[in-house]
């Protein structure tokens, strides 16, 4: 968001007519906040919500820019409809720019933090600083929603300010660091098929209504700590433990989010752009993985003018977590793609397990993955997930992951078998 404009616009006049949940964190941003909204709307009210994709009041896309005056915009609708409840993205550039100050939340979601955008605020502290001003203002009468598998919580935990409460959340085991932290729930038995997600959750501290099983639309077990911290959330801001098992059970997920384009072969479009965003989806793929003949394929590049240092690592968890590489474009920008496929390439050149495949054209890099996969196999198209526009160095061009994808996959029935 451009909080340059938040100086002028009175939002302050505006925030005694809404509660707002704030979410940030690396990945599970957006599905987390769209998650509150659905729980939101569960409960016969209108929801609004602001995230990287646009503004939304109910339905209803206001939006798909992320300026504040887009925000300022949200806001007067919102407040028009009656609604009570608003859930906000909040990425560490706004935050670093000032936006909790102008806009606190009353509740605060930490998700997790991994490496990204060190290109922006130049070091892993910087970016956990700028993470940590949504969870400085929370008002004493608010709470933060803390991941307890992540050390980072502990770290965000000594900035809150006094009388804020603490409710963690945690999918298997507590961190060492975290160990002294309130922990409210636990999902365990976690179950995830391309039909959806399933997991047990334990409840306590105050919140023994959310225990019991729960089912997900959304595909893939990493949406089971988003849909913890979703409902800590809305569970403290009085929300019927029904209604949140209502709306994690209706939301079909964010497109371009571990979104399962086909299932045989499984084709499936996420936005992992990060070195944890994508060992993660690998693995969830893997899991999905019905044959033990079956093949995990991943079919990804890396942005160009943006962090360089993850390259390598990327090119390394890729062949660590799939059977086969290929290696493709993503928005190179203004810099020269081959030299990104190097830096990629480079983090695995002493030794593959992966094969490996480089085909710069990233649309024939698709069809080449979809064309080769065999029924049993899964194809993973990262990077770009829910992106409509390719940024190229002659400027943007319309292509969309998942459009290219269902095209791939259309092209590839009409074969006789796969061509690998």
């Amino acid at each position: 968001m451009d909080t340059s404009l938040a100086s002028t616009s009175p939002l302050g006049l505006l925030r005694p007519q809404l509660r707002s949940v704030g979410v940030t964190g690396t990945n599970g941003k957006t599905t987390t906040t769209s998650m509150v909204a659905a729980i939101v709307a569960a409960a016969d009210e209108t929801s609004a919500r602001a995230t990287t994709l646009g503004t939304w009041v109910g339905e209803q896309q206001l939006s798909a820019d992320v300026s504040m005056v887009a925000f300022r915009e949200l806001l007067l609708s919102a407040i028009g409809r009656g609604v009570r409840t608003l859930a906000v993205e909040t990425t560490s550039k706004a935050l670093a720019a000032g936006f909790a100050q102008h806009w606190p939340a009353d509740v605060g979601v930490f998700t997790n933090l991994t490496h990204d955008h060190l290109d922006v605020h130049g070091s892993p502290e910087a970016y956990l600083a700028a993470k940590a001003q949504l969870f400085m203002t929370i008002p004493a009468s608010g709470a933060v929603v803390l991941n307890l598998a992540d050390p980072c919580s502990a770290l965000l935990d000594e900035v809150v300010p006094a009388g804020v409460r603490r409710l963690g959340y945690v999918v298997g085991g507590v961190h060492a660091d975290c160990a002294s932290l309130p922990l409210q729930l636990r999902a365990h038995r976690v179950q995830a098929s391309v039909s959806g997600t399933r997991f047990e959750v334990s409840g306590g501290h105050g919140f023994e209504a959310l225990a019991g099983r729960y089912e997900l639309r959304a595909v893939g077990a990493v949406h089971v700590q988003n849909a913890l911290g979703a409902a800590l959330a809305t569970a403290f801001l009085g929300y019927h433990p029904d209604a949140i098992r209502q709306g994690l059970r209706s939301f079909a997920g964010v497109p371009g989010r571990f979104d399962v384009v086909s299932e045989q072969p499984l084709v499936v479009v996420d936005y992992a752009h990060t070195p944890d965003a994508l060992a993660r989806t690998l693995v969830e793929a893997r899991g999905l993985l019905t044959s033990p003949r079956g093949q995990l394929w991943c079919v990804f590049g890396c942005g160009g003018d943006k962090d360089p240092s993850k390259r390598p690592e990327m090119g390394r968890v890729a062949d660590q977590h799939a059977d086969v590489v290929v290696l493709t474009n993503d928005n190179p920008r203004s810099e020269d793609p081959e030299r990104i496929l190097d830096a990629i390439e480079s983090g695995c050149a002493a030794s593959r397990r992966a094969v490996w495949h480089r085909e710069a054209d990233r649309r024939a890099a698709i069809h080449h993955a979809v064309a080769r996969a065999a029924a049993t196999d899964c194809v993973v198209v990262a990077g770009r997930g829910h992106e409509a526009q390719q940024l190229l160095a002659t400027g943007p061009v319309a292509f969309s992951d998942r459009e290219v994808a269902r095209e791939a996959v259309r092209a590839a029935r009409m074969l006789p078998c796969p061509l690998r």
